[in-house]
């Protein structure tokens, strides 16, 4: 991504895709937005707006965040990479904006909503969820 690409500014959270590896990484691409429309088990969605664009391949968080414009006021950046796209589960990347710019939690799609919809009411802080993740550092839910 070169540095003057800069991100758009989205009504809802960004998810941005980031990894484009051929035809699969766009069946992927589509699974992972049926899954984030999928509804939790109680209902809950996450508000995010998908956005595939080439200009972002291969971005990574710093770049992405350098790439935020101003006027962005959500309080994560959802980036989905190679390691997303490779996955059945979707461990997305999510980057905090408020507390510690920059932290990094990985999060599956199925528990996206929980993340981004306690962070957008200030119910919970990011550090609650970087701090409950299994073994191999993904967020699973509580």
């Amino acid at each position: 991504m070169a540095e003057v690409d800069q991100l758009p500014c989205t009504h809802d959270t960004l998810v941005l895709r980031t990894d484009f590896a051929g035809l699969s990484g766009d069946t992927a691409w589509e699974n992972l937005k049926q899954a984030l429309a999928t509804p939790s088990e109680d209902g809950f969605l996450p508000y995010v707006e998908p956005v595939s664009d080439r200009r972002f391949a291969g971005a990574t968080p710093a770049e992405a965040l350098a790439g935020l414009p101003a006027a962005y006021e959500h309080p994560i950046l959802v980036l989905a990479d190679e390691q997303t796209l490779a996955s059945r589960e979707f461990p997305l990347l999510v980057l905090d904006l408020r507390e510690e710019y920059g932290r990094c939690v990985r999060v599956v799609a199925s528990e996206l909503w929980g993340i981004e919809n306690n962070l957008s009411l200030s119910n919970m802080d990011f550090r609650e969820f970087a701090d409950a993740v299994d073994e191999d550092g993904i967020h699973r839910g509580f």
